[in-house]
């Protein structure tokens, strides 16, 4: 066991006292429960326990972990960097959902490549396992990690979801220890979903090893950053990109982000995506072949879009246009918070398609306080 920072309660009671953050009673309530369960993994830890294993006596279980679940902006991902700072383990991980299931995806595919001798050589070898790459690629996070911190916890992707039961089964059974933080619950996890029937004990794995936290504080500190300044910026060029920059870092904690797999009759779009924050540029979204189902797509999917460089569209581009408007109809409908930049006010983009002058006033109401305070209407 290793010292480490201040315990996730007595750090967000130190926030709140340096006035960094406003007091939350939901926040606290959760950052309470994430302190328990250091406290568990502290004694889970304490001396002896390696002797224990050794001699087959019982040692301490294995803690249970935590699924935090709530809206986007509420505080989830700021809580469990304070637990993971905090975790007294030597062996931890916090990484993104989606880069976690991409490298398993690969440590997958290198391990049925691999040739027996070289299984038999490799550091994660197990046996008993033979041609069965779940195993193995589990025993390789567990070497690694004692404690999993996983942000953004979400499943779209059906190969992910075909192998989550049995690789977490592994984890667990090796004492990894994990947290979670989602913008669902657990039963909306890859909801409509191909094959959801064979997913759904994994819903019940989460349930029966993991206690469920929904965080709702009703309040999206996230957003309410962005309403202190313009959402809807005029410029072009370096300028254009800095400002909308500025934003991503803003709503995404300074993440990079990764492209997001969105699939309906056929057709793919792929998108840039952090906590629940998509961005793309306006090529991308209008000049290509998109049809209202697409926005639709996009608008319940992600809560905030930030969308680069709307042009001032000429006559010749009408296609251009509508697609826009769709866009901002199905983004208006759904409450998605939009910050763009834009080469012209809204009612200046295309003024000769009679349907823009429904779009710029939408445009504009987007800005409001009010349409900022509405929740969004996912899927």
């Amino acid at each position: 066991m290793i010292t480490a920072a201040p315990g996730p309660l007595e750090a967000y009671r130190a926030r709140v006292a340096r006035s960094d953050i406003a007091f939350d009673e939901a926040q606290a309530a959760v950052a309470e429960s994430l302190e328990l369960l250091r406290q568990r993994i502290i004694r889970w830890h304490q001396p002896g326990r390696a002797a224990k294993l050794l001699t087959f006596s019982k040692a301490p279980e294995r803690p249970r972990g935590l699924y935090i679940f709530g809206g986007v902006g509420r505080g989830k991902s700021m809580l469990m960097d304070m637990f993971f700072a905090s975790a007294p383990l030597a062996r931890k991980r916090r990484v993104h959902f989606h880069e976690f299931m991409a490298e398993m995806h690969g440590e997958i595919g290198r391990w049925r490549k691999s040739s027996p001798a070289d299984r038999k050589r490799a550091a994660n070898f197990v046996r008993g396992a033979g041609d069965d790459p779940i195993p193995p690629a589990a025993e390789h996070v567990a070497q690694d990690a004692e404690l999993l911190c996983f942000d953004e916890f979400h499943v779209e992707d059906p190969a992910t979801a075909m192998i989550l039961g049995r690789l977490f089964e592994q984890l667990f059974a090796r004492g990894v220890v994990i947290v979670a933080t989602s913008n669902c619950s657990p039963d909306d996890l890859y909801r409509d979903g191909i094959n959801r029937q064979l997913f759904v004990p994994f819903i019940a794995l989460l349930k029966h090893e993991l206690d469920i936290l929904e965080l709702d504080s009703g309040t999206d500190y996230r957003l309410s950053r962005i309403l202190l300044a313009p959402t809807y910026h005029v410029a072009e060029g370096a300028a254009a990109a800095a400002l909308l920059d500025t934003a991503w870092a803003d709503l995404t904690d300074g993440s990079k982000g990764a492209l997001h797999s969105l699939s309906a009759h056929g057709r793919t779009l792929q998108i840039l995506t952090a906590k629940g924050v998509a961005r793309a540029s306006f090529d991308y979204l209008c000049r290509e072949a998109r049809g209202a189902e697409d926005y639709l797509m996009i608008a319940k999917a992600f809560p905030v879009l930030i969308v680069d460089s709307v042009p001032k569209l000429g006559a010749e581009e009408r296609n251009e246009a509508l697609r826009f408007v769709h866009l901002i109809d199905a983004l208006y409908e759904q409450r998605v918070k939009l910050v763009c930049s834009a080469a012209v006010p809204p009612a200046e983009i295309a003024p000769f398609v009679p349907a823009f002058e429904r779009a710029a006033s939408r445009l504009i109401e987007m800005q409001s306080k009010d349409y900022f305070s509405e929740r969004h209407r996912a899927a």
